[in-house]
């Protein structure tokens, strides 16, 4: 939680640091090994608010609530070095494409800065060699006509170097 002394940038976008008597840790969401400070990870926390299980729903309570009573909140989260931990997105909304975990806001992100781009969704495709692959439903700007390739090139020259996969990026 914030506090009356943090700054105003503080306050508005970070939670701030952990309330008494409350523990909380970023993992990584596959090992779920903590983290180091200022890496994206999955927020859990442990203490007297957490709930002890959801009613008559078990396999809903094993899959939020570990066995040490850590609740898994779903939320993508980084801590800094004083503690404050950001918000920076969802981990339901990450495609997992042979293995390396592929976060559609930050592909939506670059789209809508191309100047052919009005709108975007991106969304995870099954696929059999990767089980999943990255698709975009694209809006065209007005008066734009956007080309695949270009569109492709502009995200390769963007993003961490990759192998191209076929049919995705």
């Amino acid at each position: 939680m914030t506090r009356p002394k943090d700054t105003q940038i503080d306050k508005t976008l970070t939670l701030g640091g952990p309330m008494p008597d409350v523990e909380i840790k970023i993992v990584n969401p596959e090992s779920g090994q903590t983290v180091p400070i200022g890496q994206l990870g999955e927020y859990c926390t442990r203490g007297y608010h957490v709930k002890h299980e959801y009613f008559d729903m078990p396999e809903a309570t094993a899959k939020t609530i570990d066995e040490d009573n850590r609740l898994h909140a779903g939320d993508l989260c980084s801590l800094d070095e004083r503690g404050s931990c950001k918000v920076e997105g969802r981990l339901k909304d990450i495609i997992i494409c042979g293995g390396e975990n592929i976060y559609p806001e930050e592909r939506e992100e670059l789209l809508f800065r191309h100047p052919s781009i009005g709108e975007v969704a991106i969304v995870g495709l099954p696929n059999d060699r990767y089980g999943n692959i990255v698709g975009a439903f694209i809006r065209a700007a007005p008066g734009k006509q956007p080309d695949r390739e270009e569109l492709f090139a502009y995200l390769r020259e963007q993003l961490s170097p990759q192998p191209p996969r076929t049919g995705s990026f």
